[in-house]
């Protein structure tokens, strides 16, 4: 006799199968407050043993998922022998509970527990240390709120969670860059192998170019050992047991210290949301993000018996990694890490970016403050900066809540800068002197030599971080303040 399995049981199959090594449901009748764990654990990168540090939920698993009208209420250990403190990347909670070490709250010492309670914004975001030698060690994991059209779509679920890696320490890593010997001998004017020879770039977004001459764009500025998707490299990736003619949605969250990728589907599909905000669906088959970014992608598997896989592909570069998407009986075949050609820099001309819009944009109204933000910074001396100053030295961007505000990033250096606000939602609505209804954000990229103007509404009357999501930038000064006053 042949037993038929209906999509939806399918799908509560499968998700009972990977709770155990994936990310556990957790219901919201169970207890009041979820327990999360900072801790470490041990992975396996290409056959070697790592200790690394993680976000545990009670179950043992790594990272959270929210259903539908859930809290989040959480009772975050520190189960580290080192002072931490977590940050709630995407999601707007009181001050008190965003996760900025002593603004205002301290450190969690080692042993002690914080209790958060907060209404969580829905969508594809995480958590991570705001240390940043923590958060290059891998504390960080997914948190994924669901909204109830997720759960009536009938979709499969599956987590990309990105990372670069190094088996040196975040302080050798961080020397090494900033001594210039990172990207070991690299051409910078060597396309393909971590620059761009700008002679032969395309004009960019908003910016004129005509001085630039010989100089060439620096993509990367470390080679780390390796690059995983859920902790595993392509010498052992994730297999994903999906339905034949099956429909996912990727949730896809660029968690590495300083690697921006292109995703690349392999078949047809729908880019539908960006840092949990949905957009008006923009089809294909390669979609990139930046450090700190995530992307939603939903995909209608053909209804053949062979595997699917989806790589991210390191920007500028020939390494990859990945998961497979199979059906039971699908042959699964070996993938190598290094791609047949490097992967092109992503979106310099804001092509990408400038295609995006938002399902529910911000309110229409005028800016009553309107304030450029200049990005700064060299490979040598090893210096970024906001406005022209370090953090240390740093002036806070002032604005009244409940204003409107404009802020133009105007990108001055050869790298590019993937922009964080704390506690607010903002919109793109220029690049250049181009306006229009652009995508709901958290993080936006902003390329080398580029203009891009975001809005917002300035929420709760505090101080806010606002800084460049890649590591190496924020250790060496490129971030400040965004100070809402009453």
């Amino acid at each position: 006799m042949t037993n038929h399995i209906s999509r939806r049981g399918f799908l509560a199959v499968t998700a009972a199968m990977a709770a155990a090594t994936t990310l556990p449901v957790q219901i919201l009748a169970q207890s009041s407050a979820l327990r999360l764990t900072a801790g470490t654990r041990t992975i396996d990168v290409d056959g070697r043993a790592a200790t690394v540090f993680g976000l545990l939920n009670e179950r043992g698993g790594h990272g959270l998922i929210l259903e539908p009208g859930q809290r989040f209420e959480v009772a975050l250990r520190n189960d580290l022998d080192v002072d931490t403190i977590i940050h709630w990347h995407g999601q707007i909670p009181p001050n008190d509970q965003d996760g900025v070490p002593h603004m205002p709250m301290p450190v969690l010492a080692p042993g002690e527990t914080r209790h958060y309670d907060f209404d969580p914004l829905a969508g594809t975001h995480w958590m991570h240390s705001h240390i940043p030698v923590q958060e290059m060690q891998l504390l960080a994991a997914p948190l994924i709120v669901r909204r109830p059209e997720d759960v009536a779509a009938d979709r499969q679920d599956v987590v990309m969670f990105l990372h670069d890696f190094s088996f040196k320490s975040p302080e050798e890593v961080l020397a090494e860059i900033a001594s210039g010997e990172g990207h070991g001998g690299m051409d910078h004017g060597s396309m393909g192998h971590g620059g761009m020879d700008h002679g032969a770039a395309q004009p960019m977004a908003g910016m004129n170019h005509s001085g630039m001459g010989g100089m060439a764009m620096d993509l990367n500025d470390f080679d780390f050992d390796a690059y995983l998707t859920n902790d595993r490299t392509l010498s052992d990736p994730e297999v994903v047991r999906v339905e034949r003619g099956g429909r996912v949605k990727l949730r896809i969250i660029n968690a590495s210290a300083a690697t921006t990728y292109w995703i690349d589907t392999g078949i047809e599909g729908r880019l539908v949301a960006v840092d949990g905000h949905p957009v008006e669906p923009v089809g294909g088959k390669r979609f990139g993000l930046s450090m700190g970014q995530r992307l939603d992608i939903d995909l209608d598997l053909p209804a053949e018996y062979r595997a699917f896989p989806v790589f991210a592909l390191r920007e500028g570069e020939k390494e990859r990694t990945g998961l497979i998407l199979a059906p039971a009986g699908a042959t699964i075949s070996r993938l190598a890490a290094i791609g047949e050609e490097a992967a092109p820099p992503f979106d310099i001309n804001l092509a990408q970016e400038g295609a995006l819009r938002a399902l529910d944009p911000l309110p229409s109204r005028d800016a009553s403050k309107s304030r450029a933000v200049l990005l700064d910074g060299s490979m040598s001396p090893y210096v970024w900066t906001i406005d022209g100053r370090t953090w240390d030295d740093h002036l806070p961007i002032v604005a009244r809540s409940g204003e409107r505000v404009e802020m133009t990033f105007r990108n001055r250096s050869m790298m590019g800068h993937p922009m964080h606000l704390h506690g607010h939602s903002f919109q793109v609505v220029a690049i250049g002197n181009r306006r229009f209804t652009g995508a709901v954000r958290d993080t936006v990229h902003v390329p080398p030599m580029t203009s891009l103007t975001i809005a917002l509404d300035a929420g709760e009357a505090a101080n806010w971080m606002l800084h460049c999501h890649h590591m190496p930038h924020l250790s060496f000064g490129m971030m400040t303040e965004f100070q809402v006053q009453a």
